[in-house]
């Protein structure tokens, strides 16, 4: 059974924000492993059915933005200044319009079905309240829209689940990141309606796209 972090532990939210902040400028050395566990890969099979008007949440050194299809009007938010500075250097540097701005994840400062296409990848695990981010990626999306996730979460081999559960309180302290939720479970959870779930990578990489549905209440 996976252990429920929030039930004995949590995460601070400023705590998140200054251990991104401090790391932003080395964030960028992990995209070559990530390359080699095939992250790469999966962001732009993910990323190939974006369209129409797409909200980015917690876009970090913006690593997606090369892997948008022509055409897509971009804006992404993240709550770390220092890694939306990295992101806007790497869009200027690739030519991408994206519009950047500082936002929590939690309170989307958007209007109701504001976009088409809504995306969050790798970020799921540093989340106080997913379900409430969860949530608020659901309300801004149009109701025939799309909602993209690619996460690292408990894997599906039982003597390393094992390991993630036994070590999560360490990890989460020391990286802000809780390391064994079932995000399958979580969206679910938060009332979305899954079209195509796969998993990667010791069954720790979940590719989701979902749709909209009734937000449940927690």
């Amino acid at each position: 059974m996976t252990r429920n972090i929030n039930e004995d532990f949590s995460i601070d939210k400023e705590l998140i924000r200054r251990k991104y902040n401090e790391s932003a400028r080395t964030y960028a050395l992990f995209e070559p492993i990530q390359e080699l566990l095939g992250v790469g890969r999966l962001r732009r099979k993910l990323l190939r059915d974006a369209y129409g008007k797409v909200l980015e949440v917690a876009v970090g050194t913006g690593v997606n933005l090369p892997h948008y299809p022509k055409g897509c009007d971009i804006t992404a938010v993240d709550y770390s200044e220092s890694m939306l500075d990295i992101a806007r250097q790497r869009a200027k540097r690739i030519g991408c319009k994206v519009d950047l701005a500082l936002m929590d994840a939690a309170e989307l400062k958007y209007p109701d079905q504001s976009f088409d296409t809504v995306v969050s990848t790798m970020t799921l695990c540093t989340f106080t309240d997913p379900v409430m981010v969860l949530h608020e990626m659901m309300r801004v999306c149009k109701t025939d829209g799309l909602i993209l996730l690619l996460e690292h979460g408990r894997s599906s081999w039982g003597w390393y689940a094992g390991r993630q559960d036994r070590k999560v309180h360490e990890h989460a302290r020391r990286l802000g990141c809780v390391w064994n939720r079932n995000h399958f479970d979580l969206v679910e959870k938060a009332g979305l309606e899954i079209v195509l779930r796969e998993r990667y990578v010791f069954g720790m990489l979940y590719l989701i796209k979902a749709r909209p549905g009734d937000i449940i209440a927690p």
